[in-house]
């Protein structure tokens, strides 16, 4: 059990039967009252963020969540599928709701984290920056900068995102996945 003021940023925590991750917390006091704790959370299962306040009289729950290194094989007609690290003949498919709009940045065999809470996968964390092929790119029109100096660019996984002018077809660029946006070139074609 934790105490109102151990539910700190990064803690995974249970209320109303359901795992939480504590994204902000902020201890204070209000004039004369007893100290209180504000915390932002985030719903592992249905991904909502809710504010909820802690008193000095509460104890929380610690949720039991381990992690798991799982490979992404492919995605088809909405469903994701996925197997064990190790283990290619375990597959099985996780719905949209837990993958999320991640899944548009992985290619085949990329390794990912999934968090288990109950025996069940209730989240996956796809890796913060990845390196992707760029399928189709327009030619870059010279003195085109009042748009700052973007144009669109179709990646290997299909999703179509703003590159500078100088990427071309076949360049390996990175990108943020958090942000879905451009981050710099990896090798030129």
């Amino acid at each position: 059990m934790l105490q109102y003021n151990e539910a700190t940023s990064g803690k995974y925590i249970i209320q109303d039967g359901e795992p939480y991750e504590v994204l902000s917390s902020h201890v204070f006091r209000k004039q004369q009252r007893k100290p209180v704790n504000q915390v932002k959370m985030r719903n592992l299962i249905t991904g909502k963020v809710a504010d909820r306040s802690f008193h000095h009289t509460d104890k929380l729950e610690e949720a039991e969540i381990t992690t798991k290194t799982i490979k992404y094989l492919y995605t088809n007609r909405g469903e994701s599928w996925f197997c064990e690290e190790n283990n290619p003949s375990a597959r099985f498919t996780l719905p949209g709701a837990v993958v999320g709009d991640g899944v548009h940045y992985l290619t085949g065999n990329t390794l990912i984290e999934a968090l288990i809470f109950d025996d069940k996968i209730i989240s996956v964390h796809i890796p913060v920056k990845v390196e992707l092929k760029v399928k189709q790119s327009a030619p870059a029109v010279r003195g085109n900068t009042a748009q700052g100096a973007f144009k669109e660019a179709v990646l290997e996984t299909g999703v179509t995102i703003q590159v500078p002018l100088f990427i071309n077809e076949g360049d390996i660029i990175r990108l943020n996945t958090d942000t879905g946006q451009y981050v710099e070139r990896v090798s030129k074609l």
